[in-house]
């Protein structure tokens, strides 16, 4: 702690004034880092915080407030808007176990590294662990899952506004360089309402600063040099080489698709990467021992981005002794299979673009080495497979639903996808067409996903088709009141197969499984879909979900389409289909 007992000379500051004037700074602070989405649940300690954002967004027409009753959807729709917009995003809650619910988005986070500042309120340190209301030890609560933690004092003229904005500076700076949460706990003595003194002489070293636009401390950091890149591209560019795509943005996807088009190689494209592939379905057609065969000479992979769906993907590269480069932006460890590799810090874009300028000046033929394109046929031959199999029944099912996904996607509409079995059905047998497709992919958990998807739309400002599943909807069922009186097209789609359908693919105890694991809730949603005023349709046959979606899609507002299907199903037709995978000739 920094004292400077000049500022005493101007006279005492009552706590009120205190209070908002290191709001105001702490939040100008935000704003001069990149802040624009500040994300309010109500609260009386945190009065300080809520009300200097309201008087920032009255002097800034830039600033969005953005509200939620429930602090744990509030922190997954920071999350989604931090997620679409790639800038950092403030949270403002109350103390006690309104801290404690933001957890499950500062863990997500702190695996996909969206940049969530939380400001949570705090009782001063005098009411801590005494009996107090409302008053839980928040001192590093969210632990090793957010990045860094700055526990503020209580606002003092003991302490000069200097030291509060260097400290933030340096902090901010640390989340823009390596992404994540940063918790500033904020701690505000009562009153909390009430007059303001002039603040003028105790704001005097910093005036200059607050009539400016720069953030407090200033850094620069030299560009990587991707000259290595260049130098380890010419050992393995003969090579017979695989793509292969993970999750990463729109513009990613086609910077990867224009070197995937120049090698030859294939490329096997993860659903969070978009655009799919001439390689589509690869997770249930690697379960067919020629294609396995195939793939298996391949002598380098290239991942562009991390967090695959694939589970036989994943044992693929576990399994794979060549050459191994993982490319993502994102520091730390990101293969699970800990192989040896060429590790790439830096945006897919950025390599992907370097090694097709590269190869273009190698003077090599085009496409390079086009080794493995018999497995192009393969993902033919299991795309019709699956198309004769679904079109052998009428109503709706999950996979029938899943082969059929690509064309209810609209050119200018956006895709999130859930977790459990919605995006691994996607995985199996769907070839998206180029949209940007988002999820949670970090601890992969089933709660936060409508505010996470709102916070998304809010910053793209698009049509947006959302993929759920029964369950992950009931989680987030409060998070529904985010899409009422949406301004713009969202089609929820969500599969109700009267439990975690997931636990049909997995080895768990028959005579358990209902009690245990899929825990059958026997509810639809169409009273859910009343209480907050949206749209709702359950359609009995495939044709018609898609017209509905299609329809939905074109007009503003939330539509819920829920897709009733019988529990078990899923769980029997994908081991139908496996099982006629392994032994169709498909190469």
């Amino acid at each position: 702690m920094i004292s400077n007992h000049t500022a005493l000379s101007q006279g005492t500051l009552n706590q009120v004034t205190l209070n908002r004037i290191w709001s105001r700074l702490v939040l100008t602070s935000l704003v001069r880092s990149g802040v624009v989405d500040i994300c309010i649940a109500p609260g009386s300690r945190s009065t300080p915080l809520t009300l200097e954002a309201e008087c920032l967004k009255r002097n800034n027409p830039n600033i969005t407030l953005h509200t939620h009753f429930d602090e744990r959807g509030l922190g997954f729709l920071a999350l989604g808007l931090a997620k679409a917009s790639q800038r950092p995003v403030a949270v403002i809650v109350t103390s006690g176990t309104a801290v404690a619910n933001l957890l499950p988005a500062v863990a997500e986070s702190g695996l996909t590294r969206e940049k969530l500042v939380l400001l949570t309120a705090d009782r001063p340190s005098e009411l801590i662990q005494c009996g107090a209301n409302q008053a839980i030890g928040q001192k590093a609560i969210f632990g090793e899952h957010a990045d860094q933690f700055c526990d503020l004092p209580s606002p003092t003229q003991t302490i000069t506004p200097t030291w509060l904005l260097s400290l933030l500076s340096e902090a901010l700076h640390q989340q823009r360089e390596s992404g994540g949460s940063l918790h500033v706990n904020c701690p505000f003595p009562e009153p909390l309402y009430g007059d303001m003194d002039d603040a003028s002489q105790y704001l005097a070293p910093v005036l200059p600063w607050l009539d400016g636009d720069k953030p407090y401390l200033s850094f620069t950091r030299m560009s990587p040099c991707l000259e290595d890149v260049n130098v380890q591209w010419q050992h393995v560019v003969n090579k017979q080489g695989v793509l292969i795509a993970g999750r990463m943005t729109q513009g990613d996807r086609k910077a990867v698709q224009v070197l995937a088009d120049q090698l030859g190689w294939p490329l096997l494209t993860d659903p969070q990467a978009g655009q799919g592939s001439d390689y589509a379905g690869f997770d249930v057609w690697l379960q067919n021992p020629a294609c396995v065969e195939l793939l298996k000479r391949a002598e380098c992979l290239v991942q562009f981005g991390s967090r695959l769906v694939s589970k036989r993907l994943g044992q693929f590269i576990a399994s794979f002794e060549g050459d191994y480069w993982l490319v993502d932006e994102h520091q730390g460890r990101l293969d699970p299979s800990h192989k040896p590799a060429y590790r790439v810090i830096a945006a897919p874009s950025a390599v992907a673009n370097t090694l097709t300028e590269r190869t273009r000046q190698m003077n090599l033929p085009q496409p390079v080495n086009s080794w493995a394109s018999e497995l192009a046929n393969a993902s033919q031959q299991y795309l019709s497979l699956l198309q004769e199999r679904n079109c052998s029944s009428s109503g709706v099912s999950e996979v029938a639903f899943a082969t059929d996904s690509a064309d209810w996607i609209t050119p200018d509409c956006d895709v999130f996808i859930g977790n459990s079995m919605a995006i691994r059905l996607l995985d199996m047998c769907a070839c998206l067409p180029d949209v940007s497709v988002f999820a949670n992919r970090g601890a992969s958990g089933i709660d936060g996903l409508i505010a996470s998807a709102a916070g998304v739309q809010r910053t793209r400002q698009k049509a947006m088709l959302c993929l759920l599943g029964d369950t992950s909807a009931l989680y987030d069922l409060n998070s529904l009141a985010l899409l009422a009186n949406n301004p713009h097209p969202l089609v929820m789609v969500v599969i109700n197969n009267n439990g975690g359908g997931i636990f049909d693919m997995l080895p768990v105890p028959e005579a358990e499984k209902d009690t245990y694991y899929r825990m059958p809730h026997g509810v639809e949603f169409s009273h859910a879909a009343a209480m907050f005023g949206l749209g709702y349709a359950n359609p009995t046959t495939l044709m018609k979900a898609r017209e509905t979606c299609l329809e939905a899609l074109n007009q503003t507002g939330t539509t819920v389409i829920e897709l009733t299907v019988p529990s078990g199903e899923c769980g029997r037709d994908l081991k139908a289909l496996f099982e006629a995978v392994r032994h169709a000739n498909l190469l």
